[in-house]
């Protein structure tokens, strides 16, 4: 074979290498996809909150950092939401989920419970997982976030545990909480 035609196909093999490694480092691997595209989205609404922002915000960040088959986002102003939030002078209180997207919930966040000493951030982040389809686990210790007021008004985690990370995956696994019926209960938090 005269040497023109072996650098020609040796420089075709080469640029069909090249093209194959920058493919399968360019896109995702089927588990990769799989995963991104099981996470349900879903918008929360905190515009009648008052003075609870921050400790929403943590309490997000608290669900957001410890699932991934839910991620709970911000509502842009005059959008919908699946997780209404309000201030309140009563208990705190939510709709128990798991809310699907299209769907909504209402969670109130109560100061009579902060009035007596029970931490906002835990608060929060316990009655976004009732909306995340997590009934109150009373009585219970301070390393479950939904022992709730039980736990006593030093706690102050608000970090779910393993048990509460598995339930809320398995009830958002693969997009399947647009086929959980929530049973629309409203679970008051007063101790």
């Amino acid at each position: 074979m005269p040497l023109g035609t072996w650098l020609k196909a040796g420089t075709s093999a080469a640029a069909l290498t090249l093209a194959m490694a920058s493919a399968a480092t360019a896109a995702p691997t089927s588990e990769q996809s799989t995963a991104q595209a099981a996470a349900v989205t879903l918008r929360y609404d905190d515009s009648r909150a008052g003075s609870w922002e921050a400790a929403i915000a943590a309490g997000v960040a608290s669900w957001n950092a410890n699932v991934s088959n839910v991620k709970l986002v911000e509502a842009a102003p005059g959008t919908g939401a699946e997780i209404v939030i309000v201030a309140t002078t009563g208990w705190p209180q939510a709709t128990l989920g798991p809310v699907r997207p299209g769907r909504q919930v209402r969670v109130e966040l109560g100061s009579q419970a902060v009035s007596q000493g029970y931490d906002k951030t835990r608060i929060a982040a316990h009655e976004l997982g009732h909306s995340l389809g997590l009934p109150d686990t009373k009585p219970g210790p301070c390393s479950q976030l939904m022992s709730g007021s039980s736990a006593g008004t030093a706690c102050t985690n608000a970090v779910p545990n393993a048990t509460e990370r598995s339930r809320v995956q398995s009830a958002y696994a693969s997009g399947a909480a647009a086929l959980v019926p929530s049973d629309g209960r409203n679970l008051i938090d007063a101790p």
